[in-house]
C-alpha cells in the first residue's frame, strides 16, 4: 500500500515519538531544552560569536581548551543525572507515592546510572588529565593532540546521541548494566537499548583512544630529569587508570556489540531460548564493570595526594609505597569481578577464591588512607574546600570499603545481594570517593585552569550541603536493605514499616542537590567577582603546573624545565631558584612549532552521530551517510600533513613579559 505524503509523515511522527515520549514529563524537559538551545542561539547571533564558538573551541586541539569542553559536559550530564536521581527518590518517599509511572521509573533509573558512570564521572576526570598532567610533568602538549580531540568528539557523540533518547524514541529501560534478557527484542522491542549499546560503543572508542593518548603522554613526555620515582602522584594515577580502561573497556565493547547483533542481526549470542548464555554477558559487562570503579577512583586518590601534600605544608608520606599500592589496585581490580554476582551459583571454590581477592584489595586502598594521614601529621594544615573533601573522603571511604568487605564475605552477599544495602555501598563509595575527590579537584585547579580562585565561602556552603545530605540520603538505605528492601522498587507499601527511612533519604537528596547549585552559582559569581592577582600559585603549589600563568599559555612552556626531584616546583622555591624553572633571558626565546586547529574531529564525531543514530533506528540511509562520513573524515586525519603552526619568538616575549616571565 502506497501512503500519501501527509500519511508518511504522520507515520514518521508517530515512529519517532512514541507515547512514552509525549508523557508530561518529557514534554516539560523538551520546551526546557528548547528554549535553552534557543536561548544559546540567541545569545551567540546578538553577540556574534560564531566565529568565536567555531575556531577556539568546535576546531580546537589545545589541550587546556578540551578539558574546559569535557568540563562543561561533565556538569551537564551531572545536572541530569541528578534530577532523574531526584525524580526516582522523590517516587519513594512515601508509599504509593506514584509521581512517576513504572515504565518511567525504569527509565529514569538506567538513565541515571548510565550517565553518572559514563557521562558524568569519566569526562570530569579526563577534564582534570587535560588541564594538569601535561603542564605537571613539564611537556608543551599531549602526545597526540589531534586524536585527543577526536576523542573528546566521539564522547560528545556518544553523550548527544544517550540524550536524544529522551525525545526521540525512547529511553533505555533495561538498567544501567542491561542484562539480558531485558534487553533482548522478545521482552523489550523499542529503540531506547539500541541508543543505550551504541552510546556507549561510541563514546568507548573515544574514552580508549584518551587512554592511549595519557599512558604515551605520561610514558614519553616528561621533562628531562623527571624519571617515573619523581613524577606527581596525580601522573602516576592518570598512567594507571589509561592501563585500566585499555584493558577493561574490550570486554564491555565485546559485551555491548554482541547484544547489537542479537537485536539488529537476530543472532543469539545471549538469547536464552535459542541457545544464548545471558550469563556470558554479565561476566563480560563485570569483567569491565569492577575495574571501572577503579578506573573511576585511582584519580581521586591521586588528586587528594596532591591536595594533602600542599595544604599540609609537607612532602607525602610514603611515596613509594603509594605508587606500589595504585598499581597493585590496578593489577588485582582484574580479579575481583565474580563479586557482583555470588549469587550465580557458581560453586563454593569460586566464590571463596573471589571473595579472598576482593577483601585482599582492600590493603591497598588501606595503605594511602594511613599515608594522607601520616602526611598531615604534624603539617601546618590549612583548611580550604580542597581539603574539606579530603576530610570528609576520608572517613567516607572507610566505611564504603569496610561495607565492601561485607559484601565480600559470601554467606552475607547472600543476604544483602540485591537489597539497598548494596546501593548504599555503592555510593559511599562513588561519591564519597570519586565526586569528592575529583570536586576537590575542581577546586584545587580552577585557577590555573582559568585564572582566578572559586570562592571559598561558597564552595564551604556548597560541601556542608553535599555533605550532610549525602548521609542522611545514604545511611537510611543501609538500614533499609537491612529491613529487606530490594533495589529498583518503584513504590511499595505502607506496611513495610520503610516510610520514615525513605522520607529521610529523599530530603538528603534534595540537601546535595543545593549543594550541586551552589556549586554553579559558585562558578557564575566567581567568573564576574573573584579576584586575579595571585592566580598563578594560589595555594604555594609544589609541583609543576604552578610555575606558569594562570590560565596556562597556549604553548604551555617557552622553555622545557629540567627536574633534579620530586616537587620540583616547591624546591625552586625553597632554594630561591624560580627563575631556573619559570623565568627565561630575552634571548632564550625561540621559535615553537604548535598544533593547528583543525574540523576533521568536529567532522569525524558529527558523522559518528549520524551513523549512531541511523542504527539505532535500522534507517539504511542515514547510517550509511554517517559511515562516508566517518570514513572520509579519517581518511582525510590520516592524510592531512598540514598539522603544525609556527609560534613567532616575538609573539612568545610578549606573552612572557606579560606575565613577568621574561629577563
Amino acid at each position: 500500500m502506497v501512503l500519501s505524503v501527509p500519511s508518511a509523515i504522520l507515520y514518521v511522527i508517530r515512529f519517532l515519538f512514541p507515547p512514552g515520549v509525549r508523557r508530561p514529563t518529557e514534554i516539560g524537559a523538551e520546551v526546557l531544552m528548547g528554549f535553552g538551545l534557543l536561548s544559546v542561539v540567541w545569545w551567540l547571533a546578538r553577540y556574534k560569536r560564531w566565529g568565536w564558538l567555531w575556531r577556539e573551541w568546535l576546531t580546537t586541539v589545545d589541550h587546556k581548551k578540551i578539558a574546559v569542553l569535557y568540563l562543561v559536559a561533565a556538569f551537564l550530564m551531572m545536572f541530569r543525572g541528578g534530577v532523574d536521581a531526584l525524580m526516582m527518590r522523590l517516587n519513594l518517599a512515601l508509599p504509593q507515592l506514584h509521581v512517576i509511572t513504572a515504565e518511567e521509573y525504569n527509565e529514569v533509573f538506567t538513565t541515571h546510572g548510565t550517565i553518572m558512570i559514563f557521562f558524568m564521572a569519566m569526562p570530569l576526570i579526563f577534564a582534570l588529565f587535560n588541564a594538569v598532567i601535561p603542564l605537571m610533568i613539564g611537556a608543551r602538549d599531549v602526545a597526540f593532540p589531534r586524536l585527543n580531540a577526536v576523542s573528546f568528539w566521539l564522547f560528545a557523540a556518544g553523550v548527544d546521541l544517550f540524550n536524544l533518547a529522551f525525545i526521540v524514541g525512547g529511553s533505555p529501560n533495561a538498567g544501567w548494566t542491561a542484562y539480558p534478557p531485558l534487553t533482548e527484542l522478545q521482552f523489550n522491542s523499542g529503540v531506547g537499548i539500541n541508543y543505550y549499546l551504541i552510546a556507549l560503543l561510541i563514546a568507548g572508542i573515544g574514552t580508549t583512544l584518551a587512554a592511549i593518548n595519557f599512558l604515551v603522554t605520561v610514558l614519553w613526555m616528561r621533562a628531562p630529569g623527571m624519571t617515573l620515582m619523581r613524577m606527581p602522584l596525580f601522573a602516576w594515577a592518570a598512567l594507571n587508570t589509561s592501563a585500566l580502561i585499555l584493558f577493561a573497556f574490550p570486554p564491555l565493547t565485546v559485551g555491548l556489540l554482541l547484544t547489537l547483533l542479537d537485536r539488529l542481526a537476530r543472532t543469539a549470542f545471549f538469547t536464552l531460548t535459542r541457545g544464548g548464555m545471558p550469563m556470558m554477558y554479565v561476566n563480560l559487562f563485570w569483567l569491565f564493570g569492577h575495574p571501572e570503579v577503579y578506573i573511576l577512583v585511582l584519580p581521586a586518590f591521586g588528586i587528594f595526594s596532591e591536595v594533602v601534600a600542599t595544604f599540609s605544608r609537607k612532602t607525602l608520606f610514603g611515596y613509594t609505597s603509594m605508587v606500589a599500592s595504585l598499581t597493585a589496585i590496578m593489577l588485582l581490580s582484574y580479579g575481583t569481578w565474580v563479586h557482583h554476582f555470588f549469587t550465580m551459583g557458581a560453586g563454593p571454590a569460586v566464590n571463596v577464591f573471589f571473595g579472598l581477592s576482593t577483601m585482599l584489595i582492600a590493603i591497598p586502598t588501606g595503605v594511602k588512607i594511613f599515608n594522607w594521614l601520616f602526611t598531615m601529621w604534624g603539617g601546618k594544615i590549612r583548611t580550604t574546600v580542597p581539603m574539606l573533601y579530603l576530610f570528609a573522603f576520608i572517613p567516607t571511604f572507610v566505611i564504603g570499603g569496610a561495607t565492601g568487605v561485607q559484601l565480600a564475605t559470601v554467606p552475607a552477599d547472600y543476604q544483602f545481594h540485591n537489597s539497598y544495602y548494596l546501593v548504599a555501598h555503592f555510593h559511599n563509595v562513588l561519591i564519597g570517593g570519586t565526586v569528592y575527590g575529583l570536586l576537590a579537584g575542581v577546586y584545587y585547579w580552577w585557577p590555573k585552569m582559568f585564572g582566578y580562585a572559586l570562592d571559598e565561602r561558597q564552595g564551604r556552603i556548597a560541601f556542608w550541603l553535599f555533605t550532610v545530605g549525602f548521609w542522611v540520603t545514604f545511611l537510611p538505605q543501609y538500614l533499609l536493605g537491612l529491613m529487606g528492601m530490594t533495589r529498583r522498587m518503584w513504590t511499595y507499601p505502607a506496611w513495610t514499616g520503610w516510610s520514615a527511612l525513605n522520607l529521610w533519604s529523599t530530603v538528603g537528596a534534595f540537601m546535595m542537590g543545593a549543594g550541586f547549585l551552589v556549586i554553579v552559582y559558585n562558578i557564575l559569581w566567581s567568573r564576574r567577582h573573584a579576584p586575579r592577582e595571585a592566580a598563578d600559585d594560589p595555594w604555594d603549589g609544589r609541583t609543576l603546573e604552578w610555575s606558569l600563568p594562570s590560565p596556562a599559555p597556549e604553548y604551555n612552556f617557552a622553555r622545557i624545565p629540567t627536574v633534579a626531584g620530586r616537587d620540583a616546583w616547591w624546591a625552586a622555591k625553597e632554594r630561591g631558584d624560580v627563575g631556573g624553572l619559570g623565568r627565561l633571558e630575552l634571548g632564550e626565546v625561540e621559535a615553537l612549532d604548535l598544533p593547528k586547529n583543525t574540523a576533521l574531529p568536529f567532522t569525524l564525531g558529527t558523522a559518528f552521530f549520524v551513523m549512531g543514530f541511523g542504527l539505532v533506528f535500522s534507517f539504511t540511509a542515514v547510517t550509511l551517510l554517517g559511515l562516508l562520513g566517518v570514513m572520509a573524515s579519517t581518511v582525510a586525519l590520516w592524510f592531512d600533513d598540514d598539522q603544525w603552526k609556527r609560534l613567532d619568538p616575538d609573539d612568545i616575549r610578549r606573552v612572557e613579559a606579560a606575565s613577568g616571565r621574561l629577563m
